[in-house]
């Protein structure tokens, strides 16, 4: 091992020494979040929506969607394929009718 590289190696593991010394002098941070400011409008439905939308997000989003004409069944379906396909949602397939309909027609 030349000394340049035995430098840099002794250089990385001082950082890193002095990175886990910084980590277990930080003290735990409290995060207050703000209260609910919506909720979703009662249906029939509206269970399953709170179960799956609200592991990512809150009711307040689902308010700030575009509203009118034409935003029909097929807008709310490909909200709800967006948030599985692109996001990640934890969603099951025999839910998906649910939401979208539960959404179209309170939203």
């Amino acid at each position: 091992m030349t000394a340049s590289i035995r430098l840099a190696a002794a250089s990385l593991t001082l950082a890193a020494c002095m990175g886990l010394a910084a980590i277990a002098q930080a003290k735990p941070l409290k995060i207050t979040l703000p209260d609910e400011t919506a909720t979703f409008k009662p249906g029939t439905n509206r269970e399953v929506v709170m179960n799956n939308c609200t592991a990512c997000h809150s009711s307040d989003y689902v308010q700030t969607q575009p509203r009118g004409p034409k935003f029909t069944k097929d807008f709310w379906t490909a909200e709800v394929n967006k948030m599985i396909k692109v996001y990640g949602a934890p969603i099951d397939d025999a839910d998906v009718p649910k939401i979208v309909d539960y959404l179209t027609e309170n939203y």
